[in-house]
Order: C-alpha cells, then structure tokens, then sequence
C-alpha cells in the first residue's frame, strides 16, 4: 500500500528531536521504505495488541520503533517514536 500522506504529530515530532543524528538519519530512510509500501519486510510492520489495538508500528533498527495510525487508505499519522517500551 503507498502512504500519499503522513501526519506528524506533536508528541511524535519532540521524540523525534530528541534522539541521536544517526537515528534520525535511519528513520529517513525507513520513512522512504513507508512510502513506497508501508508492508515492506524490512519494516517489520505490525498491528498492536490491546489497549493500542488501533495502532500499528514498524522497526527503524534493532531498539527503535515508529508508532502510527492509518487514518484512510493513503494517509497515515506518525503518533510516537522510540524504544519498544513506548508501547
């Protein structure tokens, strides 16, 4: 599936500021892949389970993780980023 949109939200955009150049630089990269197809195997993409159940999330590497919502078929909202635990 291509994303045409993605939403940042606020809490999403100060986790991003506050982790390390190289993480910022791989999540540009994973953020492409998102594009292109959001199912990608690299991306690891998954649903999440209750209480998030309306949440989905990919890997940026190893620790990192992108928490998002679809909000229609082409448009998505990137809610949080960070390690496993902001789950």
């Amino acid at each position: 599936m291509k994303i045409k949109k993605i939403i940042y939200t606020s809490h999403f955009k100060r986790a991003l500021k506050k982790l390390p150049e190289s993480i910022k630089k791989q999540m540009i990269q994973k953020e492409k892949l998102f594009r292109a197809n959001c199912f990608d195997p690299r991306l690891k993409t998954h649903k999440l389970n209750d209480p998030l159940s309306e949440y989905w999330s990919f890997s940026v590497n190893h620790s990192t993780r992108t928490l998002f919502s679809f909000e229609t078929n082409e448009e998505t909202a990137f809610i949080d980023i960070g390690p496993h635990s902001i789950y």
